[in-house]
């Protein structure tokens, strides 16, 4: 019975000034009786999950968007990286440029978007590269041409919700994850790494990686990786995933692990080879083939799921829930402020 009912062991009920009935017979329950969502028992099937079925289908039928966006010093894999995560030519390396023009002057951004179908579900996938970045002797300011990129992006889709008619479903070039290569220095992160992570992790999802980590021995990579997390820790720069966002203790759980082993340490190969009969992706070296999809050999695998497998819809939601959201205020805030 509802807590609402009456008890049966009252012999009479409590008497009720007049004005008081009047205001409960206008149907007005005290805050402290309102009922909350009580778990009802079915008696037969109802197929509420059949509305998984109806996403899926309608998923597939329409696609979806994921951005992208590769940083990091040239040299270190980027685009072999990008490849290697979706299996394809995804991320394409520009021709051979000339002597002089090998190393561009400023950061400059390259967007590719391709589609990308398996099993039926189609990915508008784009990928935003960044030649030029630290590349340069002085290297002050040289994240300003991203963040700028990045606000644009939310600039656009900001622009095309507040119109009065607007389309039914907005594009979405908003960057979801921003994968940032730290060289394999094996000592600690530079000022450049440091700076642009404090900067960049407040308007998009920063997922740090070690890049070519074949270069550092196991020893090396351990203790590398402790001092970037010390270094992050003491600079309070907070990389995806974000102890704030975690939504329950199982996601809290799951993202700790994640955390204990960011950054990953990757090796990124687009080339297959023959082990042990079977086909892998794989680096050949004299000593033999580092194979990037086993994790014995490299932290590839966790990258992978974490950007696609586990977490894809995760980094889409932070995205549009925390980043543009807090954009779109501030964006709204201005526009609003007298003169």
């Amino acid at each position: 019975g509802s807590s609402l009912e009456p008890e049966e062991s009252s012999m009479e009920p409590p008497a009720v000034p007049e004005e008081e009935e009047e205001e409960e017979e206008e149907g007005a329950v005290p805050l402290s009786m309102a009922p909350g969502p009580v778990g009802c028992q079915l008696f037969g099937y109802v197929g509420i999950e059949a509305v998984l079925d109806q996403m899926k289908i309608k998923t597939m039928k329409t696609g979806f968007e994921f951005n992208i966006m590769v940083v990091g010093q040239s040299g270190l894999g980027k685009s072999t990286m990008v490849n290697t995560l979706f299996k394809s030519k995804v991320s394409r390396k520009s021709s051979q440029p000339g002597q002089e023009e090998r190393i561009p002057k400023t950061v400059q951004l390259q967007s590719i978007t391709h589609v990308i179908e398996e099993k039926g579900v189609k990915m508008k996938l784009t990928v935003t590269d960044t030649p030029g970045f630290g590349d340069q002797i002085n290297n002050e300011n040289c994240w300003d041409p991203i963040i700028k990129y990045i606000n644009e992006q939310y600039e656009r889709y900001l622009r095309e919700e507040i119109l009065i008619t607007r389309k039914r479903k907005i594009p979405d070039t908003r960057v979801h994850g921003c994968v940032y290569f730290v060289p394999p220095t094996g000592h600690w992160l530079r000022p450049l790494d440091l700076e642009f992570m404090r900067r960049l992790s407040k308007i998009v999802n920063v997922v740090p990686v070690i890049a070519k980590a074949d270069t550092l021995t196991l020893e090396e990579r351990a203790e590398f990786k402790q001092r970037i997390q010390e270094d992050l820790k003491t600079h309070a720069i907070s990389v995806y995933p974000q102890e704030d966002f975690d939504q329950d203790p199982e996601d809290r759980a799951l993202n700790d692990r994640i955390r204990e082993k960011i950054p990953f340490a990757v090796v990124g190969a687009d080339q297959e080879h023959q082990v042990n009969g079977k086909r892998v992706l794989g680096r050949k070296t004299k000593w033999g083939i580092i194979e990037v999809e086993n994790p014995a050999h490299c932290e590839f695998p966790l990258l992978r799921d974490l950007l696609i497998r586990s977490h894809l819809q995760d980094l889409k939601d932070i995205t549009h829930n925390v980043h543009y959201e807090s954009y779109r205020v501030r964006r709204l805030n201005e526009s609003n402020r007298p003169g």
